[in-house]
């Protein structure tokens, strides 16, 4: 116990790490040296293909067949991993390191109820009795805060929740009692609140169980929750490393700096300037500069960082750094693009309502369920996606719609873009009725709505390079003349910059942010009045985030177009939106600018959403009291009744919620809230938020 008291639970020293390919070695991870001591939170952050992950797997000891270490150690507990053979590893892995991943549904057998799962890895890890593991596992699920444990344990994987299943694989991995906890994107798919309550509970765990938690993220913000300090990658070198409070208030490398300007800021100018997007790309690992390795990419570089590799250096007492002008004045500074206003700034007040959408309904059948629902059966009800929503999206602004999964947003924009059909309601685009499917809509609407989707995969035919699947677009909507169609494919390729040499590439040979580039310039090819965009930032990195949203500005400003905005991120909502609706299980129960909705009076609901957010800046300020929703998001096949939102909302009134539902209060001419709160309550809520000048 001494020992391990005096010794870091991980120590990776000069760790080198090298894939063998068709076309040469890839030097995935170079020379990353840390240590992370029992009770310490190591955040490790970085672009995709930076080496995150490769390193998480040979923590392990688990790498892929073709991945070598080529030099270097890692120790736990004082001892080199790298060195034991199958049968301690075995001893080791689960028992001793535990690993939680991106995806629960891959770590779970779906075959097995949960308790079966569960139990076998105290049976197998620690000798003991079923009906002894039972009982630990039965307390394990309590310490995650899982409703009903006794219920979870004769579940399948299947019929728990997104949220539900990661609290398993955190209770598997924490069966053993490990030392060292590795957690690869463990929150990245799930629901903003059910993030929250996720990331709190490792928090509280981590402090109960004293662990050494390794934590990657792509996500900034959460990783200024959960870490103590912050490992920061690029193209698999250790670039910085320090605190919290170092990394996000005084970031020392420009790669650093860069990742947190592309980040949106929640200020009170939230319309103070574009984010900056790290321009070029991440280097191919086959051919690494002698130099700087981020020195393509840095505005700061000189002919010094062109020549010559930087080493990591401490700059303070527990802040390293590998850049030449770390911590130095005189440093060249970086380029700040020029902020232009947007076509939303430039109109003043609300011009003609282009879409108003009027009490929509949209049902889907539930089948039966068993056998007789697999076979097609008559259906016993209906799912309530969206029921009885009134939206009105004004010429050249942007309407954003943010809530849990479950609430009908992408249905709502499904429906508006013709893909499904609606029960009832009524849909009206340009004066023109459009309650039908998109194979019955008149021609000419359809390049006047286009729709830009969460998975570019889905969207782009494997088959079709990029030029023609541009190209089509124009000839079907007869934008230019057949002659000017190539013309206008590579001005549509430049203007998402990407530029003529990507015309003749395939699917294949992009990057997703690269993908959704040309899924934004084919839907703006038809030059469309309005463009519904469904999460089309969330499976992308930061910068790629930054450049994708920049440009959906700079097309509505080029075009003056109007965009209908779905995302669950409400700091890319509130930087890019107009206006905000909030929905909760088929209704909107907010609406309102940005600045009114981050600010009392809001709906409870609101107040919950942004009590949630993950905000990786120390100058934004969060009220102590945390708002977090209890249970899972009713059934939309029978949803409550009175208020919707009555069975989780912390600010339940009496039993008029239960019964009646709630009425809308005006706040002001914009603001509207669906509540039963009165309108004193309302004004006297305090402030998740509190809003800064920067």
């Amino acid at each position: 116990m001494n020992q391990l008291e005096t010794t870091p639970v991980l120590q990776v020293q000069d760790l080198e790490i090298s894939y063998s390919t068709l076309k040469g070695p890839v030097r995935a991870v170079r020379g990353v040296s840390f240590e992370i001591w029992r009770g310490d939170a190591l955040g490790l952050v970085g672009e995709s293909g930076c080496g995150k992950s490769t390193l998480a797997f040979a923590i392990m000891n688990y790498m892929a067949t073709n991945a070598k270490v080529m030099g270097g150690r890692i120790l736990f507990c004082g001892e080199d991993i790298l060195h034991k053979n199958e049968r301690e590893l075995r001893e080791i892995r689960g028992q001793k390191i535990a690993m939680v991943y991106q995806n629960p549904q891959a770590a779970l057998n779906p075959c097995l109820r949960i308790g079966e799962q569960l139990t076998e890895v105290i049976t197998e890890h620690k000798g003991l009795k079923v009906d002894v593991a039972t009982d630990k596992c039965l307390q394990m699920l309590e310490q995650v805060r899982m409703p009903d444990p006794p219920a979870i344990m004769q579940r399948y994987p299947h019929q728990l929740s997104g949220g539900q299943q990661q609290r398993v694989v955190i209770a598997m991995a924490l069966l053993s009692n490990p030392s060292l906890l590795i957690m690869d994107e463990p929150t990245t798919g799930l629901d903003v609140t059910v993030e929250a309550a996720i990331l709190d509970l490792i928090i509280e765990l981590k402090h109960k169980f004293d662990v050494a938690l390794l934590y990657i993220t792509h996500n900034l913000g959460v990783v200024s929750r959960v870490a103590d300090r912050v490992a920061v990658m690029y193209a698999g070198e250790l670039v910085e490393l320090g605190s919290v409070w170092d990394i996000f208030r005084n970031p020392m490398h420009p790669y650093t700096e860069a990742l947190l300007r592309c980040v949106p800021k929640i200020s009170a100018d939230r319309r103070s300037g574009i984010l900056q997007p790290i321009r070029g790309r991440v280097p191919s690992l086959r051919e690494i500069p002698s130099g700087c390795i981020f020195e393509p990419r840095c505005d700061r570089a000189d002919q010094r960082c062109r020549l010559n590799r930087p080493k990591l250096v401490r700059v303070d007492e527990d802040h390293f750094v590998q850049c030449f002008y770390a911590g130095k004045s005189g440093a060249p500074s970086p380029r700040i693009p020029e902020v232009t206003k947007t076509a939303i700034e430039q109109s003043k007040g609300r011009a003609n309502s282009i879409l108003k959408v009027r009490g929509l309904k949209v049902y889907y059948t539930a089948k039966g369920e068993g056998l007789a629902g697999l076979a097609g059966g008559k259906g016993k009800d209906y799912v309530k996606a969206v029921d009885g929503v009134n939206l009105d999206i004004w010429k050249g602004k942007t309407v954003g719609i943010v809530g849990e999964s479950g609430c009908g947003k992408t249905t709502l924009a499904k429906c508006i873009a013709g893909l499904v059909p609606p029960y009832s309601g009524e849909m009206n685009f340009l004066g023109e009725d459009i309650s039908c499917i998109v194979e019955k809509r008149p021609h000419r609407l359809l390049k006047d709505l286009q729709m830009v989707f969460q998975t570019p995969d889905a969207t782009l035919n494997p088959s079709c390079s990029v030029g023609k699947a541009i190209a089509r677009s124009l000839h079907l909507f007869g934008t230019v003349s057949p002659s000017e169609i190539r013309g206008e494919v590579v001005r549509l390729l430049k203007a998402v910059k990407l530029g003529e040499e990507y015309y003749n590439r395939m699917p294949r040979q992009l990057s997703g942010g690269e993908k959704q580039r040309v899924a934004i310039a084919r839907a703006f090819a038809g030059r469309p009045r309005l463009v519904v965009c469904d999460e089309p930032l969330s499976s992308l990195d930061v910068s790629v985030q930054a450049a994708v949203l920049n440009l959906l500005r700079e097309f509505q400003q080029r075009y003056g177009t109007t965009l209908l905005f779905i995302s669950h991120d409400l700091s890319v909502v509130y930087k890019l939106c107009d206006y905000i609706a909030v929905m909760y299980l088929g209704q909107i129960c907010e609406i309102a600018p940005p600045e009114a909705l981050f600010a009392p009076p809001y709906h409870p609901y609101t107040e919950a959403l942004l009590s949630v957010i993950p905000v990786p800046d120390p100058t934004v300020e969060k009220t102590k009291t945390k708002v977090r929703l209890v249970g899972p998001v009713p059934s939309a096949i029978d949803p409550p009744s009175g208020c919707r939102f009555h069975t989780r909302c912390p600010r339940k009134i009496s039993a008029i919620c239960e019964s009646e539902p709630p009425p809308w209060r005006r706040i002001t001419d914009e603001h509207w809230i669906r509540c039963h709160m009165s309108m004193k309550d309302l004004h006297n809520m305090e402030p998740v938020i509190r809003l800064s000048s920067k």
